[in-house]
């Protein structure tokens, strides 16, 4: 079994309050065992494009925050997989970025498909990138992307991915659903179609946003054949832990896909 823990918290008051929170749940998800945290988009410093009074990016700021995650995965023997934004080339990306459990930087997965309300506040990334967890092998689509884009998750599946984290961010919509159970017929769309880029995929599927009351998403992992394995309730702050047996993450109906059926 290989234990994940997903940081389904509240939005952050501030960049600094964000940083002190992911260091709490990284311990907190080595005590209870995890050999992987993974946190929302832009948790670090707090998702901006949704008008949210987050400041504007500061990259001296940015990579010090990084430094001190870093060093808390390396401190607590713990993979983490953190949302968060970085600059490349001087221009603003929303990535996650993967620490080691000895606190190296594994990489960064740089969200490639933005919402049309990102465009003018970010640069899309290029390439799906895989990473290694004591020999289980996963991969990072960051929400628009595995919402809207079932190819993203199928191309980190290509790679070997047997578990694709999903970090992302929604919030309530005025007028909008109350959910009370996961993937409810009247809801949006969005929680069902994490069940299905599992199924079409036969991997596992760890979806995390915030913790806000009457979003239409919240944090789950779904099986390899689409069923719920567990969520968390709609608005409830708290780290979801989950145990995945790898071996029913078979990817193949991700590999039967003939080739130039995805051109």
């Amino acid at each position: 079994m290989t234990r994940i823990a997903l940081a389904n918290l509240p939005f952050p008051a501030s960049p600094d309050a964000s940083v002190t929170a992911a260091i709490a749940a990284i311990g907190e998800a080595a005590a209870a065992g995890a050999a992987l945290v993974c946190f929302p988009e832009c948790f670090v410093p707090g998702y901006r494009a949704l008008g949210a009074p987050v400041p504007p990016a500061d990259p001296t700021w940015l990579a010090k925050a990084h430094q001190q995650i870093a060093a808390a995965a390396g401190a607590h023997r713990v993979t983490v997989a953190l949302g968060t934004e970085r600059f490349v080339a001087g221009r603003l990306r929303i990535s996650v970025a993967v620490f080691g459990p000895d606190g190296s930087v594994l990489g960064w997965q740089d969200k490639v498909q933005l919402d049309p309300s990102e465009d003018a506040l970010y640069e899309p990334g290029t390439g799906r990138s895989v990473f290694d967890l004591a020999g289980v092998t996963f991969g990072v689509v960051i929400c628009h992307e595995g919402f809207r884009y079932p190819e993203t998750v199928r191309a980190a599946v290509g790679k070997g991915a047997q578990i694709v984290l999903h970090p992302h961010y929604s919030q309530a919509e005025v007028g909008g659903w109350r959910p009370g159970g996961y993937a409810e017929a009247g809801n949006t769309f969005h929680e069902a179609a994490a069940r299905c880029r599992a199924a079409e995929n036969e991997c596992w599927y760890a979806t995390v946003n915030c913790a806000g009351q009457n979003s239409p998403t919240t944090s789950a992992v779904i099986a390899p054949d689409g069923s719920v394995l567990t969520w968390q309730p709609h608005g409830s702050a708290g780290l979801l832990i989950a145990d995945l047996d790898i071996s029913l993450a078979t990817r193949g109906l991700a590999m039967r896909l003939r080739a130039g059926e995805s051109s």
